[in-house]
């Protein structure tokens, strides 16, 4: 493998600077090397088995013949070509590349892509030495990912030249492991000890390294396998016959793993041993393959899905929870963290579960480290970690008066502060600390520990200058620090400045300063006090008059303009209720040929319709209508149409169907809106459709005068969850429109009634993205989203038309893969399109006020104004004769039409006879 082939080729650079060897030497590292290289071949062939192809790939550098050449050492050593020039320029290129990225790392020593970029160039230059301290440099403030530590191996490996060397590579895979568990780095540890197995305890080195490998990641349901067959081709490749028993031990602790392949691993042993396998081998390995059945569903869909995983990985960790097996619990959480090291909720359950179950100190303590190395901004994870260190009793470095620790610990609260300065407070414009708390930890730690009262007091100062000394509780804090560790008279002065600076419960204050003067000051200091307390009080209580007073006419403003509109509602419901109960006495006056004085004028706009395109024939008879308003200020006159379309129209009128709801069948009905105008016969086609949900009694489609369909309709079923079936239909398209499918309530019953599905408030699980491109399909958002995690449901919002809005809400699985996908999608382009994605917190929705009518002192409803059945017209010209004009407000008005004739006769002047059209036509003709 790749360490076999490192480890040849360094030995030529190793004999170039070492110089010649006796000769005893000499055979002694052939020897040492031809073993090597059969047991490292051994050891490939097992893991080709295993591994595939891929792996053969990295020992392209091996040689057949010796294997003394490697690609790095013949590329390094290569004469400059006719193309040097070019090489040249590449090379400066680099090198200002490289001197940028430094300069930057002095800058932010924290940027991770920026070290990544360093060592690729620094590699690419040949420049060994500075790579070698990129990499420590990285690795003390990062955890490296499995590719970064292979590569750096690698590299080290190629360099090694004796035990020295060897021992500081072995160093480099102990701190490799310690990162992440990887079964690729352990599979070089081993392979790469083997290499050392000539030296003195080599052969012990490498079997503890290997089992120390399947304690770490031997269970590993599809990579295991690869340590388990190197190990035992390690073991065999041994030709002593007390290591046969160490090969049967392999071999049956092996089978009693559930792992990918057991069958072969099976079949290898049968053919290997020359005894019959024992019965309790072969029932240890019928239980293991139980077992593997079980694992299986979860190893694929680990197989099937795309990296991080996180959702799989959630759902495998909650199975070996339920099982309890410690070990590959502990697995299955350094799987899951190899992919999502940046998930700091996968840590918390991690290092929970070692404190809960295991309590194992190193283990616990090592995770707990890890957690603060990966996600180092979570305060929980810090806060985690110091209570482990305490509860296993690491020795904590206590404060004292040391001038180097002191500088240290002041150091690092003047670091917190800067950090928060820069990266909070001049980036999103918030005080990233807003009640001073590390301040406070900071004047505390002073006063109480470092004696150091004038720096906790300077502090404090700072604390006041930062909005805070308008609050009583940050003045009593401060003063009860005075009190432990200061003197009486700085606790004088604190309670008099916060007399007068505090502006939220300043009566407090004022009672603390009397309490302490009663008790610790003289009489003069008693009348100050008193004397400071009850001015400030009584300015205090006088702004607050004010303020009060003030609330009190905004209030006033605010329910004037409320009872404003809620007159205008109450009129515009009555004048429509009116309208709606004069309706049968139009139609019987229609049907009759003959008009009423004083009735409604909503039929006019209608009659108007009917003629306004209309000639009549010659010869026929035309009669002149004329309609007042209710305020007897508009009169209009109209030419009826001819006798076939009057008829025509009034047999429309008559045939078209009367829409009744029963009220006592809502449970069993539902409400459908927003249906395309244009469609034709909408019982038909809609009856297929709710067919789906149960039987169908009726379908009343809605239509308007004319006979146009207005969009809406009610569909009663037979059985009450149906219906309910049936609202689940809600916003799916129906030609091209989405269909509102909603209860059918009674609003005038129940005015606040309202139907929205979806929650108005905080939820975290669900994300509201914006900016989507128009064209952008369900089906293409889903698959970018389901990337980072479990698509629970998506919504592109849409108009009444169905035309989207580009906006979308995505709900997942649970908040962790939600913050995820936060995190990698806002700012992302789709189609030409930047997206802006955050947790769905919609703003509150307005409440609409109940609509309540406004009563005069007599009992009845007044009504300000009342217009016609188009609103109020820009020209409205009465038409109608002053004598016969009515005062409207003496007219007492009954709740279906005109009140009855009082029983005392009125004068003849104020009563005005009911006239025909006929004549109407007189009066006109008369002028």
């Amino acid at each position: 493998m790749a360490t076999a082939a490192a480890t040849s080729a360094s030995e030529p650079e190793a004999e170039s600077k070492a110089g010649p060897k006796a000769d005893g030497e000499e055979d002694e590292v052939k020897a040492a090397r031809t073993r090597r290289k059969v047991l490292s071949r051994a050891v490939a062939a097992a893991t080709y088995k295993t591994m595939g192809p891929g792996w053969d790939q990295q020992e392209e550098g091996v040689s057949e013949s010796d294997g003394d050449e490697y690609a790095m050492a013949s590329s390094a050593e290569s004469s400059p070509g006719e193309y040097e020039w070019e090489y040249d320029e590449e090379e400066e290129k680099n090198q200002l590349e490289i001197e940028r990225l430094e300069e930057q790392l002095s800058i932010n020593i924290y940027d991770y892509n920026c070290h990544v970029d360093l060592i690729r160039l620094l590699r690419l230059e040949g420049e060994l030495t500075k790579v070698r301290m990129a990499r420590q440099k990285m690795s003390e403030i990062f955890p490296l990912t499995e590719e970064l530590w292979l590569e750096w191996l690698h590299d080290e490996i190629s360099m090694a030249q004796d035990g020295l060397d060897r021992e500081h590579v072995y160093d480099l895979f102990e701190k490799a492991v310690k990162d992440y568990i990887c079964p690729n780095i352990w599979l070089e540890y081993g392979q790469y000890s083997v290499g050392g197995i000539g030296q003195k305890g080599g052969l012990e080195k490498v079997r503890s390294v290997f089992e120390r490998a399947l304690s770490s990641v031997g269970l590993h349901m599809t990579k295991g396998l690869a340590l388990w067959e190197a190990y035992r081709e390690f073991e065999s490749a041994i030709v002593e016959a007390a290591r046969l028993e160490k090969v049967h031990s392999l071999f049956r602790r092996q089978l009693a793993i559930p792992l990918y392949d057991m069958e072969a691993t099976f079949a290898e042993y049968e053919e290997w041993s020359e005894d019959p396998v024992p019965e309790s081998v072969i029932q240890n390995y019928n239980k293991a393959l139980q077992q593997l059945e079980k694992y299986k569903p979860y190893e694929e869909a680990l197989l099937q899905a795309e990296a991080p995983r996180l959702s799989e990985y959630q759902a495998y960790i909650d199975f070996e929870m339920k099982i309890g097996d410690p070990a590959r619990i502990q697995l299955i959480f350094e799987r899951a963290l190899v992919e999502n090291c940046l998930v700091p909720d996968l840590w918390i359950r991690y290092s929970q579960y070692l404190d809960r179950q295991l309590k194992v100190k190193d283990l616990v303590l090592s995770v707990h480290n890890r957690a603060v190395r990966n996600c180092p901004w979570t305060v929980a994870l810090w806060s985690r970690y110091l209570l482990a260190m305490e509860r296993h009793g690491v020795d904590h470095q206590v404060i004292s008066d040391s001038s180097k620790e002191l500088e240290e610990l002041r150091a690092a609260f003047t670091r917190a502060l800067e950090y928060l300065k820069q990266e909070v407070e001049e980036r999103f414009n918030e005080s990233g600390d807003p009640s001073c708390v590390i301040m406070q930890n900071w004047a505390r730690i002073e006063a109480r520990l470092c004696n150091n009262m004038q720096k906790a007091r300077e502090l404090w100062d700072s604390i006041m200058t930062r909005g805070n000394a308008k609050y009583a509780n940050m003045w009593l804090e401060y003063y009860n620090l005075e009190r432990a560790h200061g003197d009486t008279q700085h606790c004088r002065k604190a309670l008099h400045r916060a007399v007068q600076c505090t502006s939220d419960y300043p009566e407090h204050v004022c009672e603390v300063l009397l309490t302490m003067e009663r008790t610790e000051g003289s009489l003069e200091d008693w009348d100050i006090a008193v004397q400071k307390t009850e001015t400030r009080l009584a300015r205090v209580n006088e702004q607050r008059m004010k303020a009060a007073e003030k609330e009190a006419a905004l209030v006033q403003q605010e329910e004037e303009k409320a009872e404003q509109r809620k007159r205008a509602r109450a009129e515009k419901k009555a004048l429509k209720k009116k309208k709606k109960t004069r309706g049968p006495e139009k139609r019987g006056a229609d049907e009759d040929d003959e008009k009423e004085w004083g009735d409604d004028e909503e039929e006019q706009p209608s009659k108007r319709r009917r003629v306004e395109n209309s000639i009549p024939a010659a010869g026929e008879t035309q009669n002149v209508e004329v309609a007042a308003g209710p305020a007897g200020k508009c009169a209009t006159v109209d030419v009826e149409p001819p006798s076939k379309q009057k008829e025509k129209a009034a047999s429309l009128k008559r045939d078209m169907p009367k829409v009744l709801h029963d009220s006592s069948k809502d449970s069993i009905t539902v409400f459908v809106s927003n249906l395309p105008y244009s469609m034709q016969e909408p019982d038909v086609k809609l009856r297929p459709l709710f067919e789906a949900c149960g039987e169908v009694v009726q379908i009343r489609p809605i239509f308007s005068n004319r006979g146009d369909f207005r969009g809406y309709c009610y569909v009663e079923f037979k059985e009450e969850k149906s219906a309910l079936q049936a609202l689940e239909m809600d916003r799916k398209s129906v030609e091209g429109r989405p269909m509102f499918v909603s209860p059918c309530v009674d609003k005038s019953k129940n005015p606040d009634f309202k139907v929205f599905r979806y929650s108005t408030s905080l939820e975290k699980h669900k994300l509201f993205i914006s900016g989507l491109p128009f064209s952008c399909t369900k089906e293409e958002l889903e698959e970018i989203c389901k990337a980072h995690g479990t698509v629970k449901d998506l919504r592109l919002v849409t108009n009444r038309a169905g035309k989207p809005k580009g906006l979308a809400y995505v709900e997942y699985e649970n908040e962790s893969q939600a913050s995820q996908a936060v995190m990698k999608m806002d700012g992302m382009t789709i189609k030409e399109n930047v997206i802006k994605v955050a947790i769905s917190n919609p703003p509150q929705r307005k409440v609409p006020e109940k609509p309540e009518t406004r009563k005069a002192a007599g009992g009845p409803m007044l009504l300000l104004q009342t217009y016609g059945a188009r609103g109020k017209g820009r020209t409205q010209l009465s038409l109608l004769p002053r004598a016969l004009q009515r005062p409207s407000a003496t007219a007492p008005q009954a709740e279906n039409g005109p009140a009855a004739a009082p029983a005392v006769a009125a004068p003849a002047a104020t009563e005005a006879p009911k006239m025909s059209n006929a004549d109407f036509a007189k009066l006109f003709l008369r002028k």
